[in-house]
């Protein structure tokens, strides 16, 4: 596998005559965390969708381990802020649902070990409607990462929870990463969050999407987010989105 996982380099993309994203470029290493923030519809979404596969370009190429992106790949996994937690399956078998190619024995070990790793053990039998807004999270992080994926694409995806529950998901998604490889984007308006979670940070413009600005964040994990440093990036990046 190449160093460069992702290359993105000049795409466009716009929706009949509105441009959302112009002509934006950069790359993303192997096992690197890379948070995208920017100002509400400035098409951040929208390029991560171009990026997994989800949108086609107007304009520019998409590699991933150079190779053309000309769709959704399952060396990646979508994790987006609606939630995708089959209501009528219990945890155990929602972890379940994307594993193939071994026996019934095998799949319910490793969907178990799943489980396990983001801390819901006792709850393999309980049904979505039983479980909290945190406890759906980890349930839809536990599927995603059970099936090994090399890129987790992450939309917003701790924004419908309060900011100490945010804050506890962080911090498991920053454990897991610390056992397991994985490279990360993440979408994200919380400043705090990007600081807390990233290796690096792309600011955009306002839309059409650009690159504005690029933070290269060298604090170790776990990080604290009153260290002078995080909190001077937290002013710099709080400015570079009008704030």
């Amino acid at each position: 596998m190449s160093d460069k996982q992702i290359a993105v380099e000049g795409v466009s993309k716009s929706f009949g005559h509105l441009p959302v994203v112009e002509n934006v470029g950069f790359e993303v290493a192997d096992g690197e965390f890379v948070a995208i923030v920017g100002p509400s519809g400035c098409g951040k979404s929208t390029l991560l969708n171009l990026i997994a596969g989800f949108e086609r370009a107007d304009r520019g190429t998409i590699g991933i381990d150079g190779v053309a992106v000309s769709g959704p790949s399952r060396n990646g996994i979508m994790i987006s802020q609606q939630g995708s937690v089959f209501p009528w399956l219990t945890v155990r078998d929602n972890v379940m649902f994307g594993l193939s190619g071994a026996s019934h024995v095998e799949r319910t070990e490793r969907a178990n070990r799943y489980i396990r790793m983001v801390g819901l053990s006792g709850f393999e039998q309980a049904y979505p409607h039983e479980l909290s807004g945190g406890m759906l999270k980890r349930v839809e992080l536990a599927r995603a990462l059970v099936v090994k994926p090399e890129i987790l694409y992450m939309d917003e995806p701790f924004s419908a929870l309060d900011a100490l529950m945010s804050l506890r998901m962080q911090m498991e998604l920053r454990r897991i990463l610390d056992e397991e490889r994985h490279t990360v984007l993440l979408i994200t308006h919380d400043v705090e969050e990007a600081i807390h979670l990233a290796d690096r940070i792309l600011v955009l413009s306002p839309r059409p999407a650009r690159i504005q600005a690029v933070f290269e964040i060298e604090l170790p994990h776990p990080r604290k987010l009153s260290h002078p440093e995080a909190q001077r990036l937290r002013e710099v990046l709080l400015k570079e989105l009008g704030l």
